[in-house]
């Protein structure tokens, strides 16, 4: 069994597309997922399954399509995976605000080209680093403000610094299999 995090992207924002946290939880459950919990209303559920990253991303996809009547793009990282994300923050020290750090979770591999004709410096005072499947940015005057944007050709989910802290103490404190 693996810890996971599942990050649905695109759920509970304006009132559309609404999925209800115990809903989520019991479809985890129906799918044979154990330990299953959320956190907040953005769509972060974690749970310990067996199965690879992309069966178990297949699996959670058609069941949300499936019982919410639209498609829920999901973003999985394992609970190994977390914790080196959170120690790889490269602004990590700046934790006055929580909220002004954010971790963009790519759904795959970025595309190289992509990432190399990037330029986040175009973003400023906003400050990006891509690493491998994460995007960490570091908001000074808070995401709202920002004109940062970025297409590095697979679909992307955001989290800021405080859900990212929760969701991997939440996987840490789930059953090894």
């Amino acid at each position: 069994m693996t810890a996971w995090a599942a990050l649905l992207r695109g759920i509970n924002v304006g009132g559309r597309r609404r999925v209800p946290m115990a809903e989520l939880r019991a479809l985890a459950e129906e799918l044979g997922f154990a330990a299953v919990g959320t956190y907040v209303q953005s769509g972060n559920l974690v749970f310990t399954a067996d199965g690879d990253a992309e069966a178990v991303t297949g699996m959670l996809e058609a069941a949300l399509e499936s019982h919410f009547g639209f498609e829920i793009p999901v973003v999985l990282r394992s609970g190994a995976e977390m914790e080196r994300i959170t120690r790889r923050h490269p602004f990590g020290d700046r934790q006055d605000d929580p909220a002004k750090l954010h971790v963009f979770f790519l759904a795959g591999d970025p595309d190289p080209a992509r990432v190399a004709a990037w330029d986040p410096g175009r973003y400023m005072p906003d400050e990006a680093v891509v690493d491998g499947r994460e995007v960490y940015v570091h908001f000074p005057n808070g995401m709202g403000r920002s004109k940062f944007t970025f297409d590095f050709g697979t679909p992307a989910t955001a989290r800021n610094w405080r859900t990212v802290l929760a969701l991997r103490e939440m996987l840490a404190g789930l059953p090894a299999g």
